[in-house]
């Protein structure tokens, strides 16, 4: 089995290894079980993150393979995404309150997305790989696991064992060896005095 190379970031300044090492695989294992000590400790950052007010609006759905639960969540996906993610070890839905206690919560995806972001790391740290995707059907979604009004789904995550890359079909593997770019910090600017 060939896994896929390690490929830092060409950072422009220092950043920690845990961040420039992290990278988004579609390529997952399809049968190595989820490490339930390193789920466990991707979901404790995700607890930690910062919220507004300590609002803590996230809520989660966690989906391991073979699941009812997994199923459903491959079948609300989009795309190109369902040809990949059904062999993650583990699907993750991150939903926000819209609202607490009847008053809304303006901020409550920005900060549901700042604990996917902690439980990204955090996975990326205890040995999972991750791949977030916005390609999915809200509504399905909200319909398979009872979502009211107030709650929404705002990310998919993709989380397991990385895969055998010499194994997945050529459009996956010519995703997966692009070069990693972005664009310079610069350009994301509006005001820098």
């Amino acid at each position: 089995m060939s896994t896929i190379a390690a490929h830092p970031a060409d950072t422009d300044a220092p950043i920690l290894d845990v961040l420039a090492e992290r990278w988004s695989t579609r390529i997952f294992d399809p049968a190595t079980p989820i490490d339930e000590d390193a789920l466990a400790s991707a979901l404790e950052a995700a607890r930690w993150a910062p919220s507004a007010n300590n609002t803590q609006p996230w809520r989660f759905v966690v989906a391991r393979r073979g699941s009812a639960a997994h199923a459903q969540i491959v079948d609300a996906l989009m795309g190109f995404n369902q040809s990949w993610a059904a062999d993650a070890a583990a699907l993750v839905v991150f939903a926000s309150a819209a609202a607490l206690d009847g008053k809304p919560l303006p901020w409550a995806a920005y900060d549901t997305g700042q604990a996917a972001a902690h439980f990204t790391v955090q996975a990326h740290a205890s040995g999972l790989h991750t791949h977030q995707m916005g390609g999915f059907d809200r509504d399905a979604i909200a319909a398979a696991f009872g979502f009211g009004d107030d709650l929404v789904a705002v990310t998919v995550m993709a989380v397991g064992a990385l895969g055998d890359i010499d194994a997945a079909p050529e459009a996956l593997r010519e995703r997966e060896l692009a070069p990693r770019v972005r664009r310079p910090v610069a350009e994301s600017l509006i005001v820098n005095d």
